[in-house]
């Protein structure tokens, strides 16, 4: 297959931004041009709701790549000048310009999920100025109250916890995590949460906001603070191909090296891309940090026409309450969860427990609470679906 002349990467977050440099690593010397929505040079996102929200880094050190490194890799950017519509060999942007291209990169990303009459003032935690908003309302504030349990939600309230705040954590679930990690696992969850002096409110049903420092809970309660964060998930930003023929129904659907079905020439990667997966059996959107690092190199190879590398194990990470969680393999899949180190599912110490997922009694996942080195040593065994013995025996 020949390669294409110019290649228009349409996102500059972690996905776009390491879709460009894969090209350049395998060998394609055409143009690549990098297209983003917000003024900033590509950035990480990890450390938003930890490190730079707590003040402990500068925004600068988040950048990934700036401009002069872009530059010197020749990659052409259009920062802050959203895409609005995608056509056959052209992309539309929002200042009326267009660009066209040979072969496009879909790396959008995902917006932060809002809730029915959530006020403009209450906090969201997605971007570079999200953050540095939040971190600016939390430095004159006494209070915090967070709507979601989940691994932001978790992280803000860790680090405005530590800096002194009353923090309080509402989650209509009946545990933090529950989706990611299933209810034995979030009950650890849980206990950080509380065990780091945070009030958590389980099953708590949020019915409307009275204003942007208080909201209503189910029964009539309200809950007020100085300051409101909404963290319930992100949903990919796929609007501005409304115009498209793109099917966008759930993720944008690609086969297993990031094609976009029915799109010749396009390819997607990160938080839009929902790519076939051969261990679901079904196309699926791995919204993690690694994930969109794998899915870079793949597509960039396969635009190049390169062989294809081995592809990793998902993995994913959250630092709260002075510990690390870490996930590998496919914990979401597993119907039976077992003990394979510490004490935290039988009501001791959260860390150093490290949990099993089995499906089938083959291990196809693994998520520890300040454990590294015990994860690391699990990578290999459910890379290879280890039965349960065999996980149980290893020291």
């Amino acid at each position: 297959m020949a390669q294409p002349g110019h290649v228009a990467v349409i996102g500059a977050g972690l996905g776009g931004v390491r879709t460009a440099e894969q090209l350049r690593s395998a060998g394609f010397e055409g143009a690549i041009s990098l297209v983003g929505a917000e003024p900033h040079a590509p950035y990480d996102r990890p450390p938003l709701s930890k490190q730079v929200l707590t003040g402990a880094w500068a925004a600068e050190r988040v950048v990934l790549r700036d401009l002069a490194a872009l530059a010197e890799i020749d990659v052409d950017t259009r920062f802050g000048v959203p895409a609005v519509a995608l056509h056959e060999g052209t992309v539309e942007l929002a200042d009326g310009t267009t660009l066209d291209a040979d072969a496009f990169v879909i790396a959008t990303g995902a917006d932060p999920r809002r809730l029915p009459g959530q006020p403009e003032e209450v906090h969201t935690l997605r971007t570079l100025d999200d953050a540095l908003s939040l971190r600016a309302a939390l430095a004159g504030a006494k209070s915090l109250l967070v709507v979601g349990g989940g691994f932001i939600g978790a992280e803000v309230a860790s680090g405005a916890a530590g800096q002194g705040l009353r923090v309080t954590v509402i989650e209509a679930a009946r545990v933090p995590c529950e989706r990611a990690l299933g209810p034995e696992v979030g009950v650890l969850c849980g206990r950080l949460i509380t065990e780091g002096g945070v009030e958590l409110r389980l099953g708590a049903t949020l019915t409307r906001f009275v204003d942007a420092h208080t909201v209503e809970l189910a029964g009539g309660e309200q809950v007020t603070a100085d300051v409101v964060l909404v963290g319930i998930g992100a949903a990919p930003a796929l609007g501005w191909l409304s115009r498209s023929d793109v099917d966008v129904t759930n993720g944008i659907a690609c086969d297993a090296s990031g094609r976009v079905l029915g799109a010749p020439g396009v390819w997607a990667v990160g938080d839009v891309a929902a790519w076939a997966d051969p261990v679901r059996g079904k196309h699926f959107r791995h919204e993690h940090w690694t994930s969109a690092v794998d899915q870079a190199t793949v597509v960039a190879r396969d635009i190049v026409g390169a062989e294809p590398q081995p592809r990793g194990l998902p993995y994913f990470w959250s630092d709260q309450f002075g510990l690390k969680i870490q996930g590998i393999g496919h914990p979401d899949l597993g119907d039976t969860v077992v003990r394979l180190k510490g004490e935290g599912l039988a009501g001791g110490a959260v860390k150093g427990t490290v949990a099993g997922y089995f499906a089938d009694e083959r291990l196809v996942g693994v998520v520890g609470f300040g454990a590294a080195k015990w994860v690391a040593r699990y990578r290999a065994l459910v890379g290879k679906g280890a039965d349960r013995a065999e996980a149980l025996a290893l020291e």
